[in-house]
């Protein structure tokens, strides 16, 4: 039968492309987590990845680009806080951020990406740009809006910074006995600071 064009099997228009960018996040993810910022190259996230490194630089752009897009995807989970920080009376919000933010923590889906940020951003200057960016812009400004105070802005960043502070102690540095204590005798010592940052006079 003529003047019909026979359609190749196989994956639709675009997949295979989509499928290499998001090989090349995880393995950039899992490079920075083991290696962090400073040690990980290019070369290495797509040896990791099975790609070419010209690809990663044809997707992302520089080392600090591919962080970024790796960060952006892991750090996902944790844009959710603004949600539950707001669910229910304002009074609450600090267990309800505290007990979020230690789930996250303590589920190891979501805490070797977390590492990974974390670990780069104290060690690198332009990881930590990028970390501040979208901690500052995507998540705690948000938190701000809903705050009814003049300094509502400063309030946020210092519960996040009680909330990073231990999160540093416990699973990064491993200070014990921060580190092996129970995450909800945790929970029950952090909230009220949190809360204090968020609400009180």
């Amino acid at each position: 039968m003529t003047g019909v064009t026979s359609r190749k099997r196989g994956r639709p228009p675009g997949t295979e492309s989509a499928d290499t960018r998001d090989r090349i996040l995880t393995a950039a993810r899992e490079e920075f987590s083991e290696r962090g910022y400073e040690k990980t190259s290019v070369r290495g996230i797509a040896k990791a990845a099975g790609v070419d490194s010209a690809l990663v630089h044809h997707y992302f752009g520089t080392k600090e680009q591919v962080f970024e897009a790796a960060v952006e995807v892991a750090f996902a989970p944790a844009l959710k806080m603004r949600d539950v920080v707001l669910e229910g009376p304002l009074e609450g919000a600090g267990e309800r951020m505290t007990r979020f933010v230690f789930g996250l923590w303590e589920n190891p889906v979501t805490r070797k990406p977390l590492l990974a940020i974390v670990r780069s951003a104290v060690n690198n200057e332009a990881a930590a740009t990028v970390f501040r960016r979208l901690v500052a812009t995507q998540l705690m400004r948000r938190i701000a809006g809903e705050l009814d105070t003049p300094d509502a802005e400063l309030r946020a960043e210092l519960a996040a910074a009680q909330l990073v502070g231990v999160a540093m102690m416990r699973y990064v540095i491993r200070i014990e006995p921060v580190a092996s204590a129970d995450v909800e005798l945790i929970i029950a010592r952090v909230a009220p600071v949190v809360q204090g940052h968020l609400t009180n006079p």
